[in-house]
Parts: structure tokens; C-alpha cells; sequence
């Protein structure tokens, strides 16, 4: 890839990570409409660890408050908020990964296609807006409960299927179960460091073994751009979502499946 590319993709990847529009479908696009190469497996990783490090860098506090609360609670078997919202993330998380190995071959040979990105661009679009329309209760994360966080989290693993977002889909069903606007992103981009880094790992072990040649240059500027570009849009997602709601990100994926499905028949 040349500079341009690296660019453009790492911004892609560090804009859509977090927004309920698909960073999977996104990165997918610009090999089906601009004929650009797979950007290979090392720039996967790179960009992956980007978004990673940016969410783990907004939610630090958060995050250190929660893995010091989650250690004590096995120590002591005492319970605080903190922990216990530890304990329902790392519960959200499993069936995604039960799903990601037992799925994943059949997900990437059978579902990377324009036709289901059209498809589910759409109706996870919909869903998003219902569920937007129809929030009233206003729970905060700290009310999660583990029901929620299961429901939440097999709400994550269907996000396997290129363009229904792992945050779209997640915050649909936390808005679904009466969590507010807020609260439903933060849980969500909360639920995206335990997947984030186990994709990661497991990416970074194919990428060992394939014997890929690794430009390290075009990698240390993916992960520069991805990491700017996440941090930057989970600090003003938060705050738009407030006052707008997911009106905005609702007509941008109704308009992206259009302009699919006009390529797909015209």
C-alpha cells in the first residue's frame, strides 16, 4: 500500500471502530468499489491496536478503578460497583468469543460481501433507530445486571457479520433494555477492550505464522492515524449522541445500504 492508502484505511478504522456504522464493512468497501489490494493481515493489526489503545486511553480511570475493584472482589468476595460491572463486561465478552472460533471461517468465506453489507447496513439501521426511538428508562452502566450484559454480549458476537457493527449492535440492545444514550456507549466501548485484545492476539499469531513480509513504516503510521482518529471520535460521539441522538448515524447507514444497493443493480 502507499502512503495514501495506509492513511485513508487507518482513518476509516479509527473513525468507524466506535460508531455504530461498521468498521469491518467500511474496510471491506474500498477493496469491492476501488479495486484497492487486502490490506494483509500486519495492517490489521496495526490499526486494531490504535482504536485499542485510544478507548484504552479515553477510559483509563474507568478501566484502573475496574480491574482494581474486579482483583479485590476475588480476594475478598466483597462486591462493589465497580466490580461487578467488571464482572458483567468480562460476561458480555464470552459469546463473541465462543462464536468468533467457532464461526469465523464460515462468517469470513460466506458473509464478506457487498450484497450482505447492503443488507445489513439497513436493517441493523432500522433497529438502531427503533430502539433510539423507544429508550425511556435511563439506566446507567452500573445497572447493567448480568442478564443485560449477556443479552448485550450475544448482541456482539452477530457484529461478526460485516456491516452490523459491533457498536451499533451493542448499543442497540443496551438501549433495547433501557440503558441511556450515554450509558449504552460507554458500556459498549468498554466491551470493546477484552474483544479488541483477544482479536489482536489472535490476529497477531496468524500474522506470525503466514509469513507475511512486514512493511513496519506503513504499520507504525496505521496505528498513529487509527489511534488519533479513535480518540478523537469517542470523545465527540459521547457528546453528540447527548444532544442528538443516533438520528445522524441512522440516516448515514440507510444512505450507505442505497448507495449499495444502487451498486449492486445498476
Amino acid at each position: 500500500m502507499d502512503t495514501f492508502q495506509v492513511i485513508i484505511l487507518a482513518l476509516i478504522q479509527g473513525l468507524t471502530e466506535f460508531l455504530p456504522i461498521s468498521s469491518s464493512a467500511h474496510l471491506i468497501l474500498p477493496a469491492q468499489l476501488l479495486g484497492w489490494q487486502d490490506q494483509g493481515l500486519s495492517f490489521d493489526v496495526a490499526v486494531n491496536t490504535g482504536s485499542f489503545l485510544a478507548v484504552v486511553m479515553y477510559f483509563r480511570r474507568e478501566l484502573l478503578s475496574m480491574f482494581t475493584a474486579w482483583t479485590g472482589s476475588i480476594v475478598t468476595r466483597k462486591q462493589t460497583q465497580e466490580s461487578k460491572l467488571a464482572w458483567w463486561i468480562i460476561l458480555a465478552t464470552i459469546p463473541a468469543v465462543i462464536i468468533g472460533f467457532s464461526a469465523k471461517g464460515f462468517i469470513e468465506t460466506h458473509f464478506r460481501s457487498i450484497e450482505v453489507i447492503a443488507v445489513t447496513t439497513i436493517v441493523f439501521g432500522l433497529l438502531l433507530w427503533w430502539a433510539d426511538k423507544m429508550q425511556r428508562e435511563g439506566l446507567n452502566e452500573f445497572q447493567v445486571g448480568w442478564k443485560k450484559a449477556l443479552v448485550i454480549g450475544i448482541a456482539q458476537a452477530m457484529a461478526l457479520i460485516p456491516g452490523t457493527s459491533r457498536s451499533g449492535a451493542t448499543i442497540t440492545a443496551a438501549l433495547m433494555l433501557g440503558l441511556s444514550r450515554e450509558a449504552a456507549a460507554r458500556f459498549s466501548f468498554l466491551m470493546s477492550v477484552p474483544v479488541s485484545l483477544g482479536a489482536a492476539i489472535l490476529v497477531t499469531k496468524d500474522l506470525l505464522s503466514s509469513g507475511q513480509v512486514i512493511d513496519y513504516q506503513a504499520l507504525g503510521l496505521g496505528v498513529v492515524v487509527s489511534f488519533i482518529a479513535a480518540y478523537i471520535c469517542i470523545h465527540y460521539f459521547l457528546k453528540i449522541i447527548s444532544k442528538m441522538g443516533m438520528t445522524p448515524f441512522v440516516i448515514y447507514r440507510l444512505a450507505l445500504g442505497a448507495v449499495l444497493c444502487g451498486v449492486i443493480f445498476l
